[in-house]
């Protein structure tokens, strides 16, 4: 009875006759008859895995980035059997109300976290840009796959690129942070606000006459629809949201089991410049009432980090970079907080929270 293989992160592969079991802190096994088949450890606090259950929002981009996850995980641990769970959120329920109206980020996540507290569900799949800044007690962010592209790009009609847009030109987007930026590009532009789904929002191109629509390309890429895409946006022009084409899949804090075995989809970079964004939201204390733009990029051993704050109406506009050792990614992020808030943020943030 010799170790066959290490087929994770704190996983041993044992061949029990003719079955082959994966040993996790010291036993896990991935099926029901695997299980029977398997002895138990010696260690008393040892459970039986039978099933992965990963919680997720019912979008089809939700669906596609948590089978995504379910499907790297099958390739790791060929035996994992993994059942995706949608849970539908405030914030799918409420499509027709602006974010701002019903409590900003977390209402994308929430009942999902509830879900995965009570045991529902083994991990929750989010777009980190969901996902606020303080998570609830018990929950940690356990892996951090490796991000996609974080441009913002715009679907128009006849794919005309931005810059040739017609003057009041009407540009469809629910976000702050995108439509203070595109004010600032272009300042006789109409915004339209719209929610949903990819297929809603581009479908109201026609319903709403609309002249184009600004998306995260993460998603347009995830669902195979990078070919409708008319230009991306560099960060330059349209900086991204903190977290944007990055997934966090969520777990409970204590469950190490469930932590070793995801622990193989971590993206070393992805995860010092996710650490490094999320500090600097933490760190300014904002949230969906103001735009709030933050993008880092590890180079080598050293990352760089630019972050914007501005006013709705895009009067005030406070961007600035840092850079420093990628070492010290969550005090690099507080750190360039810091600097927005002593040059105008503060009073960008103080303004929109107290009205």
């Amino acid at each position: 009875m010799a170790p066959e293989r290490m087929p994770a992160s704190g996983a041993i592969g044992l061949l029990y006759g003719n079955r082959f079991c994966y040993i996790l802190n010291p036993c896990v096994t991935m099926k029901p008859d695997r299980a029977r088949a398997c002895p138990r450890a010696h260690d008393e606090r040892s459970r039986v895995i039978e099933t992965i259950r990963i919680g997720t929002r019912g979008s089809d981009l939700a669906l596609v980035q948590a089978r995504m996850v379910a499907d790297r995980l099958k390739e790791i641990h060929p035996d994992l059997s993994v059942e995706v769970v949608p849970i539908k959120t405030r914030g799918d329920r409420m499509q027709n109300v602006s974010l701002m109206e019903i409590g900003g980020k977390g209402v994308f996540v929430k009942e999902i976290e509830e879900a995965l507290l009570r045991g529902d569900i083994s991990m929750a799949v989010h777009s980190m840009k969901d996902v606020p800044a303080e998570i609830p007690g018990g929950l940690v962010i356990g892996a951090v796959p490796e991000r996609e592209d974080p441009r913002d790009v715009l679907v128009s009609r006849g794919s005309i690129k931005i810059e040739r847009l017609v003057r009041g030109a009407r540009i469809g987007t629910g976000s702050l942070r995108r439509g203070m930026q595109i004010r600032a590009l272009m300042p006789d532009i109409e915004i339209v606000p719209v929610r949903g789904n990819i297929d809603t929002r581009i479908r109201k191109l026609a319903t709403e006459r609309l002249d184009g629509i600004i998306l995260a390309a993460a998603g347009m890429k995830r669902i195979g629809r990078a070919a409708e895409i008319s230009q991306y946006l560099p960060v330059e022009v349209m900086m991204p949201a903190v977290g944007q084409g990055v997934l966090g899949i969520e777990v409970r804090e204590g469950d190490s089991d469930i932590r070793d075995l995801i622990d193989a989809l971590n993206h070393p970079d992805t995860v010092v410049e996710s650490a490094a964004e999320r500090a600097f939201l933490r760190c300014l204390g904002g949230g969906c009432q103001v735009p709030i733009a933050g993008i880092a990029r590890k180079q080598g051993d050293t990352l760089i980090m630019k972050g914007l704050v501005g006013s709705v109406n895009g009067a005030v506009r406070i961007t600035d970079e840092i850079r420093g050792n990628s070492s010290d990614a969550e005090d690099i992020g507080c750190a360039l907080a810091e600097n927005i808030l002593s040059r105008g943020g503060r009073a960008v943030l103080d303004a929109a929270y107290n009205t």
